[in-house]
């Protein structure tokens, strides 16, 4: 596999792309239009020069998902790898970037950006699933408007509360119990009265875990007051999660075989508890849209691993935007302009201060020719970064920009044609240029990137196809085999790679067979390499070339519904030396639900063929894969769920 062409290997996605090419183009989509948030203004989704993938509410429902990752994964076909913090999160993979994908994507929910400025994890988890209206993943783009770390793209998440419209008096409630002693109650309410609306959800889960001293419990408690008439929405909202966890450590080869439920560490457990508070408006002023942001959100994370360590985190994010539209003479243009300031500190226990500022400027520019379905998008970005540490004399202070150019065409009335130039960029975490080579400073990693696409919707169906490519330079990650004398083992540290490439082609396509049928496919073949220097022409690590997303929705009778899903993904390397594989895996999950009335009743099965498989490792040793941490075998979930 490794020496066939990448072109060899794209060969039937392009067949494809011919066919969708060919659809005649009279065929006129006959849905209301998909609206999309994920350029910070609601605007329609067929002319943007990019792909924007939505997931909605009813969607999520149909799949029976129980955590954002977990619909984003089984219904957008985004590869995801298991976190070790546990709680039911993964870590998502937009565009293959392996162990730093977490690192090159941003993630917002209701305007607010989860992600820290250190090693941990976006928990998207603490998001109660039920609670959501629609989840919109733009690939491949997303700096100009959100910032540092969005080469591998943005995920927008937005609540039913963060929506604010249509706000109906309205509550559910919900429980379920599964496999691995899980236990799961969920409750959300909806008042409203004239323009003011008042959301608050909860929700408590309890696991047992699938592995020895896996054993987990998290809750969620959100709440949004909001008023809002026909030009004028202002609210403020509130959030606390709480994750406590055991860490059952990392398998040999063998330990997997034998028993991949066994712990190779039963004492270590870990906790985190955090809370956000924040407030929104939104102003419509004739042509000119207007909003603003701002919350504030602290975390205390506390481990326990050969004794007690942990940090005190606070951050704060301010964000102002306007948006102004004109009309005239065929000719259609929105200028967006934005500031973005954002703040963040961690103290250690140890009593470590790492802290880290950020001020930008960005302005976007969309111009239309409404004759010809022609669209031209262009946008700069330009920021003021400072991050530094206590314990270290290093700081960073960068003047990073980038600049988007997009364009798009209809070619009739069901088919668009779009391409995007852009650049985008990541600075060192705290927790990356502080660990380095001794006398080395780490550089600004840079990305030239390009996407081209054709999407063709028709009533309720729709196929895409993309390409895209990602050149990096000075890409930022920790290479576990460079000598470093400043490490006790002598060995590892944060480094800039020598110049990567991603590439690949992605099909999304969705069909109604007939009113009782909907079937649903995500096809990705993908080649992430380092393109010159020691590592040239190997793999990044962590990285499938190759996954497949199946599912289909059936309704057979009213009342009832079926849906299955099978994804499959591509064996990939644990490390840059391409050294170990780990093996291909697919994975069906099943779900039927009976409603009547208010009532669902539902039962679920996932991983039903029992596969026993992994989607992190970190080792190779002697040519055999190590330090595995392994996923759960079939699992059967029963819930009930009320609605009012």
């Amino acid at each position: 596999m490794k020496n066939r062409s990448f072109g060899a290997r794209l060969s039937v996605l392009g067949l494809a792309l011919g066919a969708v090419v060919s659809v005649r183009a009279e065929w006129v989509a006959n849905l209301p239009e998909t609206v999309v948030t994920a350029s910070r203004f609601a605007e329609s989704a067929s002319a943007l020069p990019h792909a924007v993938s939505v997931v909605t509410a009813e969607q999520i429902q149909a799949s029976g998902a129980s955590t954002v990752n977990e619909a984003i994964m089984k219904l957008l076909g985004v590869p995801g790898r298991l976190d070790t913090s546990g709680g039911g999160n993964y870590t998502l993979d937009l565009r293959g970037f392996g162990g730093t994908a977490d690192r090159n994507q941003v993630v917002i929910v209701d305007g607010r950006r989860l992600k820290a400025d250190d090693l941990s994890a976006t928990n998207l988890s603490m998001v109660p699933i039920e609670t959501v209206d629609r989840i919109e993943v733009m690939r491949g783009t997303g700096t100009v408007q959100y910032g540092e770390g969005a080469t591998g793209g943005v995920i927008v998440v937005t609540t039913k509360a963060g929506k604010g419209v249509d706000r109906r008096n309205a509550a559910t409630l919900g429980a379920s119990v599964g496999s691995f002693a899980t236990r799961e109650a969920h409750a959300s309410a909806v008042l409203a009265s004239g323009g003011f609306s008042v959301d608050v959800a909860g929700k408590d889960v309890r696991s047992n875990g699938h592995r020895d001293n896996f054993a987990s419990t998290s809750n969620n408690l959100a709440s949004t007051v909001q008023w809002s008439n026909d030009w004028l929405r202002l609210g403020a909202q509130s959030g606390r999660h709480m994750l406590q966890s055991g860490w059952p450590g990392s398998l040999t080869a063998a330990q997997h075989a034998s028993d991949p439920t066994q712990a190779s560490s039963l004492g270590n457990f870990g906790s985190v508890k955090s809370e956000n508070t924040g407030v929104f408006a939104e102003v419509i002023l004739d042509a000119w849209q207007l909003g603003a942001d701002a919350n504030e959100r602290t975390e205390r994370i506390r481990n326990f691993w050969s004794g007690a360590y942990g940090s005190d985190v606070a951050a704060s994010n301010l964000n102002l935007r306007a948006r102004y539209e004109a009309r005239d003479d065929g000719l259609a243009n929105a200028v967006v302009l934005g500031v973005d300031n954002g703040k963040w500190a961690s103290t250690s226990t140890s009593g470590t201060i790492s802290d880290s500022q950020s001020t930008a400027l960005y302005v976007t520019d969309d111009l239309t020719l409404l004759s010809t379905g022609t669209r031209f998008s262009v946008g700069l970005r330009g920021d003021l970064i400072n991050k530094q540490r206590s314990s270290s004399t290093l700081k960073l202070e960068e003047r990073p920009t980038a600049w988007q150019l997009g364009v798009s065409q209809a070619l009739g009335q069901a088919i668009t044609a779009y391409g995007h130039l852009g650049t985008s960029y990541r600075l060192a975490t705290a927790d990356e240029f502080t660990f380095t080579l001794p006398g080395v400073i780490l550089q600004t990693q840079t990305s030239r990137d390009m996407e081209m696409g054709v999407r063709w919707v028709r009533a309720s169906n729709k196929v895409e196809l993309r390409w895209y490519r990602n050149d990096l330079s000075n890409e930022l990650g920790y290479d576990p085999v460079v000598v470093n004398p400043g490490s006790w083992t002598g060995k590892g540290a944060n480094v800039n790679f020598d110049p990567t490439r991603r590439q690949g082609l992605e099909l999304e396509a969705m069909h109604q067979v007939v009113d009782a049928l909907d079937v649903r496919a995500t096809v990705a073949v993908r080649d992430a390499k380092f393109t010159a220097g020691a590592y040239a022409g190997n793999d990044i690590a962590l990285v499938p070339r190759q996954t497949v997303a199946l599912g289909a929705n059936w309704r057979p009778m009213p009342g009832h519904a079926l849906d299955l899903g099978v994804n499959w993904v591509s064996s990939q390397s644990p490390t840059f030396d391409n050294q170990c594989s780990m093996p291909a895996y697919s994975t069906v999950d099943a779900r039927y639900a009976y409603t009547a009335g208010k009532l669902e009743l539902a039962i679920g099965v996932k991983n039903l063929g029992d596969v026993k498989y992994y989607t992190l490792a970190y080792g190779c040793t002697a040519g055999v894969t190590t330090s595995i941490y392994p996923e759960a075998g079939r699992s059967v979930t029963a819930s009930a769920q009320l609605r009012f």
